[in-house]
């Protein structure tokens, strides 16, 4: 027999290896069995997971902390379906994913057979670009194009459709070259308009109240250290969206925190009151923004994003560049030399933070605007913002009271208990915006979260994932007891493979995000949120599956919970945390308000702070 002669499953496992994957999560069933069977001669390691959403979560995780995309393989039918929620989470945060589905015989299609269903169909709105495979031969280019416009553009998921006899047919191994792929019309473009790029960086010398409005895109680009060039050298502060904490770091005096629904009031008022706003990454997403009509309304617009599609459709940018955030970012800093800005080795604190002007740099090119405008240019409104943040800080009030165990106080405790480099997953709700509140992100690619579909769910596999993709890290999961009773079950996989995450579960016995809106807009009518904080016994429920369960009700077992669980590392541990329900998550602009209507933690307008 020929050896380049081999089985479709055998030339999809071996297209993998070719794209070094190391690890992919799935769960086997008939139409994807025959792809099942050469995974055991395969480098790569598989992860069996419990149900196909937490594949999906799993490569999520994995991608978001690796930058690689994340691998995920499932069966036709159900195992497809399952699945479609993972793909929508991807597409909606940039998450590069391959998912290979099974598909029933090619025969077969359209017949309504056992366990099909149009994944293509289903999936089309929900990835970059998906393939049904029809011709074995087809396999290695269909790989090379599925990880290429994954990885490239706006990355995404992508999902690759194998019918059962197309994994079973014969075909003659090849490896594409760059130019065998079949991609006609998709040529991402990375680099900025050179002409935009310096007008862009002459809007920025200009502006008094300046703001760079960092989005998950700066994450996708590894720009990161760009940013922090960018707005060391400009003095502009900088503000971290959900999807891009960590990008540049708390501690950074330039830095503002989370703007949006629930970010603090000095980011969410600073782009209120800015004269400029650089969104390098960001997509002015409706909980950013707040009412549209009403969002920074003496703003102009720099809009940087690698989908052109973004430019325009909420906000219309005055000067909308296409391109790759890092280098973009480059090309900016480079026209900035052009303009004479000085280069600048670190950051005043205190009056303004400008960057030092004894700093040695170019000088200023007369008449340019850089030689016009003073480099303290920024320092009454970086004063002003230092003014806000004295005045509205982030605030809550632990008591020693039984039964008001607050989250704030769990989360500052387990963040100073933890590496700062600590690797943080969370589901959505209450506890997602508490953990992006008070853990302070230093590192890039720290904070795992659902962002624009806002999973229920999605903590613990993606916590999985992140640890399988960053064993070197310590990794915890902060987690909802509405969100941890939906995908649970995955921890089994944790402990059934040895991947020691550990969970921090904020029980408050409710679905606390709606409770709270339930509070405030519906006249305390809670319509059914209200889930008990006995049933399930998380503890009984997390030794159950293999893990360390530990309870605690009380602040003073605050500390030793968490140490215990730092000190294990052979098995995943959950701490269920009691907390108090009635706590509610300020600063909030209520949904269709304006951000000038922030709503801040009562005890703020009190004076009791």
């Amino acid at each position: 027999m020929d050896p380049r002669e081999m089985t479709g499953a055998q030339a999809l496992i071996k297209s993998l290896e070719m794209q070094r994957v190391e690890v992919m999560f799935g769960l086997p069933g008939g139409a994807i069995l025959p792809v099942y069977d050469p995974i055991i001669d395969s480098s790569i390691r598989h992860i069996l997971v419990r149900h196909e959403q937490g594949a999906g979560h799993m490569a999520q995780g994995y991608a978001q902390v690796t930058g690689r995309p994340g691998v995920a393989i499932v069966t036709s039918g159900p195992g497809a379906t399952n699945i479609v929620t993972p793909l929508a989470d991807a597409y909606m945060d940039s998450t590069p994913l391959v998912v290979i589905t099974g598909q029933v015989a090619t025969s077969s299609i359209g017949s309504d057979a056992f366990q099909e269903s149009d994944t293509t169909g289903i999936t089309m709105g929900i990835t970059k670009h998906n393939w049904l495979v029809t011709d074995a031969n087809d396999i290695p280019r269909v790989v090379a194009e599925a990880f290429h416009v994954a990885t490239t553009g706006r990355p995404g998921p992508v999902l690759i459709d194998m019918p059962k006899d197309i994994a079973q047919a014969t075909m003659e191994w090849y490896w594409p070259e760059p130019s065998d792929l079949d991609l006609p019309g998709y040529h991402p473009v990375t680099r900025g308009d050179p002409e935009l790029v310096r007008e862009a960086a002459e809007m920025m010398l200009a502006a008094e109240r300046p703001v760079i409005y960092a989005g998950g895109g700066i994450l996708k680009a590894r720009a990161s250290e760009g940013l922090r060039e960018l707005s060391e050298r400009t003095g502009i502060p900088v503000v971290t969206t959900l999807m891009a904490r960590g990008c540049f770091p708390d501690s950074h005096p330039l830095c503002l925190g989370m703007p949006g629904m629930h970010g603090n009031y000095t980011a969410v008022t600073a782009m209120q009151r800015s004269d400029l706003l650089i969104a390098l990454g960001s997509r002015f997403d409706d909980r950013v923004t707040g009412r549209v009509d009403a969002f920074a309304p003496e703003a102009k617009v720099i809009h940087v994003d690698i989908d052109p599609a973004e430019h325009h459709k909420v906000r219309r940018a005055d000067v909308a560049i296409v391109g790759d955030c890092r280098l973009v970012i480059d090309e900016l800093l480079m026209a900035l030399d052009s303009l004479g800005l000085p280069h600048s080795d670190a950051t005043r604190v205190g009056s303004g933070g400008t960057p030092s002007d004894a700093a040695p740099g170019a000088p200023a090119v007369p008449g340019s605007p850089a030689a016009s405008f003073p480099r303290d240019r920024v320092d009454l409104w970086r004063a002003k913002l230092g003014e806000w943040q004295i005045r509205f800080p982030l605030v809550y009030a632990q008591t020693d009271a039984p039964g008001e165990l607050k989250p704030q106080f769990v989360l500052e405790t387990l963040r100073d208990a933890t590496p700062d480099d600590t690797i943080v997953a969370s589901g959505v709700g209450q506890h997602q915006m508490f953990a992006s509140q008070w853990w302070k992100f230093d590192y890039p690619n720290t904070w795992i979260n659902s962002g624009g579909l806002g999973t229920m769910g999605f903590a613990v596999p993606a916590s999985i994932g992140a640890k399988v993709g960053r064993p070197d890290k310590m990794v915890w999961a902060v987690d909802g007891d509405g969100c941890f009773q939906m995908t649970a079950q995955e921890l089994v996989t944790a402990s059934s493979e040895r991947i020691p995450v550990k969970i921090a579960l904020l029980n408050n016995a409710y679905l606390g995000m709606v409770r709270q809106w339930q509070e405030m807009f519906y006249e305390e009518r809670y319509s059914e949120v209200y889930l008990s904080p006995d049933l399930p016994d998380y503890v009984g429920w997390a030794e159950s599956m293999g893990c360390i369960g530990i309870r605690v009700e009380s602040p003073e077992e605050v500390g030793p919970a968490i140490d215990k669980a730092n000190s294990i590392d052979d098995r995943p541990v959950v701490i269920d945390f009691r907390t108090d329900a009635s706590e509610k998550v300020y600063p909030m602009v209520a949904a269709g308000a304006s951000n000038d209507e922030i709503i801040v933690d009562p005890s703020l307008m009190r004076g009791d702070n």
